[in-house]
């Protein structure tokens, strides 16, 4: 469980980076307060939003949530102001269209972290169409993590991933000369000098809808898969091999789309 009282297990930050989400949050919220650990802290990183997305953030009634709206260059950077101000010991994003997978998944987390040799967590994550009722549509089966999987494509979920601040402190956030590609870069570049820590869950920890800004349109999808490259390149794990894989990797994903997430 939580623990005792004299131990409430690592205190996680979450980061969610708003703009105009009032039509998603409520449910990503709601999910956030179904959460069975309770040692957590909540970032809401506003780009200055015109609908009702701060009174929803601030109407809400979890105990322990800072909200900074301000103007921002973009979802990275957004996350990088959350990171800057997290006071957990370890460190998760909840996009503000996303929920999580079911009431014990930061307990789950918060009980790897309790070893301190662990420095990042991952697990699974599925793919719903954005309309209720909501139908998976991919579910990405992250599996365990070992270096030579980078060269092959393979990336764990980047809405899954936890990790301990100390990793941030040690090797910085997101890179935002990558409009949409910053999170895979950062895995690239942090992954491989601390693969000794890496824990991989197999549970579902993330329902994301479908039509994120990466896939949102053709151009987006020419546009990421050319900073892939360069993230692949600039890291030195691979150059259009390793791309051409990462991107066919996800059509099992889809085969697999009516398994039942744990």
């Amino acid at each position: 469980m939580n623990g005792s009282s004299s131990d409430p297990g690592p205190k996680i930050s979450l980061i969610t980076a708003t703009f105009n989400s009032s039509a998603t949050l409520p449910a990503t919220l709601e999910s956030l307060a179904e959460q069975t650990y309770t040692n957590l802290e909540h970032l809401v990183i506003d780009g200055g939003s015109s609908d009702n997305t701060m009174k929803l953030v601030k109407s809400d009634a979890f105990a322990n949530r800072v909200a900074l709206t301000e103007p921002d260059d973009g979802l990275f950077d957004a996350l990088n102001k959350g990171i800057a101000n997290a006071t957990g010991d370890v460190v998760g994003i909840l996009h503000s269209d996303d929920v999580l997978g079911a009431p014990d998944v930061l307990e789950s987390i918060a009980r790897e972290f309790r070893d301190p040799a662990v420095l990042a967590v991952y697990g699974n994550l599925v793919y719903e169409t954005r309309e209720p009722p909501h139908k998976t549509i991919r579910y990405w089966h992250s599996g365990e993590f070992a270096l030579p999987k980078l060269r092959q494509g393979w990336m764990p979920p980047h809405p899954t991933l936890y990790l301990r601040r100390s990793v941030y402190e040690r090797f910085g956030g997101f890179d935002c000369s990558y409009r949409i590609a910053a999170d895979y870069d950062f895995i690239l570049r942090t992954l491989p000098r601390i693969a000794d820590g890496v824990r991989y869950l197999d549970k579902l920890f993330v329902k994301m809808k479908v039509g994120g800004t990466s896939n949102r349109s053709i151009r987006n999808i020419i546009a990421k898969s050319s900073e892939d490259l360069r993230a692949l390149r600039s890291n030195e794990i691979g150059g259009l091999g390793a791309l051409v894989l990462k991107n066919t990797s996800k059509i099992g994903q889809f085969w697999h789309r009516d398994r039942s997430p744990s």
